[in-house]
C-alpha cells in the first residue's frame, strides 16, 4: 500500500536530527475524522498509531508488508474498521492482501499442484519443481490467498472483498503471464470460498507488472482501486480514469493527507 508515512519513514536516516524530530512528532498527530462518505484504509504502520475517526468504511492490510505474514495490529484494526458509519455503497469492513510473485528467490515456492491437503486444478497445467513459469506462479498466488484466509486471524473469511495490492515494491517476475497467473491463483482460491476481489495499484505499476490482460483472465472483470491522488478533489476525478483491466469499472479511489490513506468510493 502507497502510503505517505511509510515513504516518509525510509527517509529519516538521511534527515539532520531536529529534521527527525519534526517527522516523528508528525507521526503522532492525531487522526483527522474523514471527510463525509470517504473510508481509510490502515495496516501495519499504522499499528501504535491514533486510528482516523468516523470513517464511512475501513480497509484493513492483512499482512506485515510481505504476502507470507501477518498484520500484527489486525485484530484491533478489524475494530475499528467494524466500527464505520456505513454511509456509502462500499461495504463497512474490507482487507486487502500483499502480493507477489518471488519464484525461487521467495521463502517458499509450490513443487505440485497440491497445497494444504487440497488438489488444485491449474488452467496452466503441472507446477514442477524449479519451475518458475504459470503453473508454478498460479499455485504460489493459490497458496498465499489461502494463507491469508485461514492463517492470519480472519474469521468468516468469505464475508469480505479482498484487494489484491499490487505493487513495484514486491517482488514480481519479469514474465507478465506468469504474474498474471500469480493472481489469477489468488482470485481463484477467493471465488473457491464465495469472496469477492478487487485490484489496488496504479496505471503504471500494473502495465509494469501484469500488463494487459486478455479477456477471458478471471482478472479482467474486476473492480479498480486506484492509487496515486494527493487531494480529495484529485481522488474524486480519478473516479474517471480507466480500469486497471478491460472489463473492469473504479470502484475506490485513494489519496493521501496527513500521513493516512483515504479512500473515495466511486459506487
Amino acid at each position: 500500500m502507497m502510503s505517505a508515512t511509510r515513504s516518509v519513514l525510509s527517509r529519516v536516516r538521511w534527515l539532520p536530527a531536529l529534521a527527525v524530530t519534526i517527522v516523528l512528532m508528525l507521526q503522532a498527530v492525531p487522526a483527522e475524522a474523514a471527510a463525509a462518505g470517504v473510508g481509510n484504509d490502515v495496516s501495519w504502520p499504522q499499528c501504535g498509531r491514533a486510528l482516523p475517526k468516523g470513517p464511512a468504511f475501513g480497509i484493513v492490510g492483512v499482512n506485515n508488508g510481505l504476502a507470507n505474514t501477518t498484520n500484527p495490529c489486525l485484530a484491533t484494526q478489524l475494530t475499528w474498521a467494524a466500527s464505520s458509519s456505513g454511509t456509502t455503497a462500499q461495504p463497512k469492513v474490507q482487507l486487502y492482501v500483499n502480493t507477489a510473485n518471488p519464484g525461487l528467490a521467495g521463502s517458499w515456492w509450490p513443487t505440485s499442484n497440491t497445497y494444504a491437503g487440497t488438489k488444485v486444478f491449474n488452467p496452466y497445467g503441472d507446477c514442477k519443481a524449479n519451475d518458475v513459469g504459470p503453473a508454478c506462479s498460479y499455485m504460489y498466488g493459490w497458496a498465499k490467498a489461502y494463507d491469508d484466509a485461514y492463517i492470519r486471524g480472519i474469521s468468516n473469511p468469505s464475508a469480505y472483498t479482498w484487494w489484491l495490492d499490487v505493487e513495484t515494491g514486491n517482488s514480481w517476475s519479469g514474465d507478465k503471464v506468469a504474474n498474471r497467473a500469480d493472481l489469477e491463483g489468488m482470485v481463484a482460491f477467493f471465488s473457491s470460498i464465495n469472496a469477492k476481489t478487487g485490484i489496488y495499484s496504479t496505471a503504471t505499476q500494473w502495465s509494469q507488472i501484469a500488463g494487459t490482460v486478455p479477456a477471458a483472465s478471471p482478472l479482467f472483470t474486476l473492480p479498480s482501486w486506484l492509487a496515486g491522488a494527493r487531494t480529495l478533489a484529485a481522488a474524486t476525478r480519478n473516479c474517471s480514469n480507466a480500469a486497471l483491466t478491460g472489463g473492469g469499472s473504479v470502484s475506490l479511489t485513494q489519496y493521501v493527507s496527513g500521513g493516512y490513506d483515504y479512500d473515495y468510493s466511486c459506487i
